[in-house]
């Protein structure tokens, strides 16, 4: 099978779909994979090392298009949708719970879309996604941290505090894979480290792992209204497996919030969990409501390209592998791969992508 792997255009998006191991490995399953030159570049991975992998580096998007399997990190951009075909597979992130347009989009191409958001393992865990969100989870805590200088409208606070000076208060909302690491993260800078979740076992594991450096508390509205109101930094890190996010808080609740305080939303992919959130990017990531600091960019593990691409296609691999060696076919062998198809000939096959088009 032909694999194509085109440089990613998303803004500030610098990881890579295949690193030249990745690709080795197919070459050697008997497969042809084209790079578009210079698409490792910023993640550390020269247009030689693909050259030595076997791999046939072309100068423009256009030839690997032609790929019958498109692997990448990002959603595709306007420029890429438009070379896409319905005799395609395309697998990267495509979060279309909180894109109506890139789903329609993409439903008009009748490309097959995998998402590596929800292909599944064993566990009923999110493999392709874990990676992600915990290099985002603990870029959170720095991004907070930047968010709460005063050059950027924050509070002024050094998280950690000082001898005599009590630290920054931190609130990490939803203890899964992101939030999790977002706590292992402040609980390093010596913040004082609150976390809300439903889950009460996921909260005894914390609890268990940090002790009484960490606070937990089962979630609901009273609770987070009280905890918004007393937090410096407060993180955002809600999933609902391919679903759009639930707007956990309100543009009310931002207004009760310390002024200069920062909102991490991490579920912006997803839509966000915050009325007020909308995307943003690496060169400009913060923006101002209520005097709140808001960090909102989508694609926060291209901030390290190197480790986030090492760490995304060591999972992504055997999935690719599957699909260049069967098809579509794999999804039958693979009920976890399987989980992953978002979109196929126009619909859309994901039971949580299709309720989020509804709404």
């Amino acid at each position: 099978m032909l694999i194509g792997v085109p440089a990613e255009i998303k803004a500030w998006e610098r990881r890579v779909g295949l690193t030249p191991a990745g690709a080795a490995s197919l070459v050697q399953r008997g497969h042809q994979v084209r790079v578009q030159a210079g698409a490792g570049q910023s993640a550390g991975y020269p247009d030689e090392a693909y050259e030595a992998a076997g791999v046939e580096l072309v100068s423009g998007p256009e030839s690997v298009f032609e790929a019958a399997l498109v692997v990448k990190v990002k959603e595709p951009q306007a420029a890429e949708i438009a070379q896409l075909r319905s005799d395609q597979i395309l697998f990267c992130y495509l979060h279309l719970a909180g894109d109506r347009d890139l789903t329609a989009a993409l439903q008009a191409s009748g490309v097959t879309g995998i998402a590596y958001e929800t292909v599944t393992d064993g566990a009923g865990n999110l493999p392709l996604l874990r990676p992600m969100s915990e290099i985002a989870g603990r870029l959170a805590v720095q991004m907070g941290a930047q968010g709460l200088l005063a050059e950027h409208g924050g509070r002024g606070l050094l998280l950690g505090g000082m001898p005599g000076v009590a630290p920054a208060r931190v609130l990490v909302i939803g203890a899964g894979v992101s939030g999790t690491a977002a706590v292992a993260a402040a609980v390093g800078f010596e913040a004082d480290v609150w976390v809300l979740d439903l889950n009460i076992e996921r909260l005894a594991d914390l609890r268990r792992q940090h002790g009484a450096a960490v606070a937990t508390l089962h979630n609901s509205t009273g609770v987070l209204e009280r905890e918004l109101a007393r937090a410096d930094l407060v993180i955002g890190a809600v999933l609902v497996p391919g679903a759009r996010a639930p707007k956990l808080i309100t543009r009310e609740m931002l207004s009760a919030m310390p002024r200069g305080a920062v909102l991490v939303d991490l579920a912006i992919d997803q839509g966000g969990c915050a009325e007020t959130s909308r995307p943003t990017t690496h060169d400009d990531p913060f923006y101002l409501v209520d005097d709140i600091v808001h960090y909102a960019v989508a694609n926060v593990p291209g901030a390290v390209p190197r480790t986030a691409t090492q760490a995304l296609c060591n999972a992504t691999l055997p999935f690719v592998q599957a699909l260049a060696d069967h098809g579509l076919q794999a999804l039958d062998a693979n009920p976890h791969l399987a989980a992953g198809l978002n979109l196929k000939d126009g619909e859309i096959c994901h039971p949580a992508v299709a309720d989020a088009m509804r709404r």
